[in-house]
């Protein structure tokens, strides 16, 4: 029985989002709760999640472990699995690595663009790797069942992190940077330290990281994804859609300044334009995950392998990742 995942997602949660997820078959979703909120922040994220869990109970519960994906589609709901993209939440302090990972948070970008106390942002000019308290982090990261994410981080720190970790290591939503050439999109040296080590990559389905953007047609993206599984091996893929369903503008200004800056930081949208741009036709919400999964198949992919890329590849990394080591 193959299972449908998407490894990220930060939608405006609604219960109409909740209900499209079930609409879709959607087993499980790795969601952001925290961009730039410190720990007291982010504990609030883990509260109104809570709530959320209450209300809507037939929709959605909290995903600890690989068996939720299981439990989700027995009972016909949707796991939710808990993320940061930036390693805010644990501020400077190594004990909440395994805090965090009891409240229920199974993966951790070490950087958000900028430098971090951990490891280099896409957007610095100099990328000087994983810093002395990365490698800590990283071992304590391993150690608990918190898994490395690089996805926004930059190159040679993405190298590193994929070396330094005992566990295989995540960039849960880019794509190919020798296919759209983005600052966030992953340059094949970087692809190949990830997979090589045991790690995963989800491809993302936000306009700004596709090929002639919102106008991306589903070939195309099915494409890109039957070269890096010809690169690679198609076991290393899956989607990370970071779909920023039902948001206003402005949660972008807060996506990519948080607090650190008075500017507006455009990253790689129009300056004229700096909010969300529509997302393509082929994908527009948790409903149209079948699009892709027919788009695979066309493309060449076996049953099989299409299973493996729509969500069978995130549980097997789910089973050997998220558990604390023994």
């Amino acid at each position: 029985m193959s299972h449908l995942v998407d490894n990220l997602q930060y939608a405006n949660w609604s219960e109409k989002i909740f209900r499209q997820m079930r609409e879709g078959g959607v087993d499980a979703v790795h969601v952001t709760i925290s961009y730039h909120e410190n720990f007291r922040e982010t504990v609030l994220n883990f509260e109104q999640w809570n709530r959320w869990f209450e209300q809507f109970p037939n929709l959605i519960f909290h995903g600890e472990w690989a068996s939720d994906v299981r439990l989700a589609k027995q009972t016909g709901r949707t796991a939710i699995f808990f993320g940061f993209q930036n390693p805010a939440p644990i501020e400077d302090d190594i004990g909440l690595v395994g805090i965090v990972h009891k409240l229920g948070a199974r993966f951790m970008q070490l950087s958000y663009n900028n430098q971090s106390l951990l490891a280099t942002g896409c957007y610095e000019a100099e990328d000087p790797g994983i810093t002395r308290m990365g490698r800590q982090v990283i071992k304590e990261m391993n150690r608990v069942g918190l898994v490395v994410d690089m996805s926004h981080s930059a190159d040679r720190s993405t190298i590193e992190a994929a070396d330094i970790s005992e566990r295989p290591i995540a960039i849960t939503h880019a794509n190919l940077h020798s296919w759209q050439p983005a600052l966030r999109n992953k340059r094949d040296d970087v692809v190949r330290a990830v997979t090589q080590n045991g790690g995963m990559m989800g491809f993302s389905i936000y306009p700004h990281h596709l090929r002639d953007k919102s106008d991306c047609t589903l070939q195309s993206f099915c494409e890109m994804i039957a070269i890096a599984a010809e690169r690679f091996g198609p076991e290393h893929f899956g989607i990370g859609s970071d779909l920023c369903q039902d948001q206003p503008d402005s949660i972008v200004e807060w996506m990519r300044v948080g607090r650190w800056s008075k500017e507006i930081d455009y990253g790689e949208g129009s300056a004229s334009a700096p909010g969300f741009p529509p997302q393509p036709n082929w994908f527009k919400d948790n409903r149209d995950f079948g699009n892709i999964r027919a788009g695979l198949i066309k493309t060449g992919f076996n049953k099989a392998e299409a299973d493996g890329l729509m969500g069978d590849n995130w549980l097997r990394f789910y089973e050997e990742n998220f558990t604390p080591k023994p």
